[in-house]
């Protein structure tokens, strides 16, 4: 199993005979300002049979960039509950995901789990497994009491891709609580720790800090060396980077 880390929460995971992107992102909308990392075209990333979309937030779920760079016709998995709207995106190849109702792409088992969203919106966390490894990510998620479930349900994991960010955000039409949306660094390492992780990657960090609007908690690498020290590995990948699980 090959993955690829794409900008901001994406990866892109390759093996003999299936390719997938998780949460790939190129268009931005207005309001999250600049980005501090450089965002590349899709096809840099190389072609995939589907994208699984974790849940519909304009930073993972990118309509424009799937029809423009894989075709609006590529299938396209996303949280059941939310396939309605997904297929106002002018996306013919939208497919709903249900909680342990494995979907199969070539060689790859994807298994949408729990995730909980920080403002309640339908969100799926993904396993995928392939040539006897098994991965999980989590596109945007709180810390939550599932973790102990997932785990007892496919045991450990060689990597977890969990964000990190602990961001807090004032968005139009939404009473601003003060309070994260997305786990924190030191949430990140334990729900690593419960989910008996070879190792955690970091994913949502870095990227955007655009107050009040998106608000990104400070020192985000130093607080994940030290909360996952001796305790999990931690790997850092930036961009086109790749790992490989053999």
């Amino acid at each position: 199993m090959r993955i690829q880390r794409m900008p901001w929460a994406g990866i892109r995971i390759e093996t003999a005979d299936g390719r997938v992107a998780i949460d790939p992102l190129f268009t931005l909308e207005d309001g999250w300002g600049p980005p501090k990392d450089p965002f590349y075209p899709l096809t840099d990333f190389g072609p995939v049979d589907a994208v699984l979309s974790t849940h519909l937030h304009t930073d993972h779920f990118d309509a424009k960039a799937i029809a423009d760079f894989y075709g609006a016709d590529l299938p396209v998995y996303v949280p059941d509950q939310a396939v309605d709207e997904a297929r106002r995106s002018g996306l013919t190849g939208i497919a709903g995901a249900t909680v342990g109702q494995p979907i199969q792409i070539g060689s790859l088992t994807i298994t949408p789990t729990f995730s909980v969203d920080g403002i309640g919106d339908a969100q799926h966390a993904y396993v995928v497994e392939a040539d006897g490894r098994r991965i999980l990510h989590c596109g945007d998620t709180l810390w939550h009491g599932y973790w102990w479930r997932i785990q007892q349900q496919f045991a450990a994991f060689d990597a977890v891709f969990l964000p990190v960010n602990a961001a807090t955000v004032e968005f139009p039409g939404v009473i601003p609580s003060g309070l994260p949306v997305i786990m924190s660094p030191e949430q990140a390492a334990a729900a690593a720790v419960v989910l008996e992780a070879e190792q955690l990657v970091p994913i949502h960090y870095g990227t955007f800090h655009n107050p009040p609007w998106y608000t990104e908690t400070p020192d985000v690498l130093s607080r994940l060396e030290t909360a996952t020290k001796d305790r999990v590995a931690l790997t850092i990948m930036e961009a086109k980077d790749e790992l490989t699980l053999a």
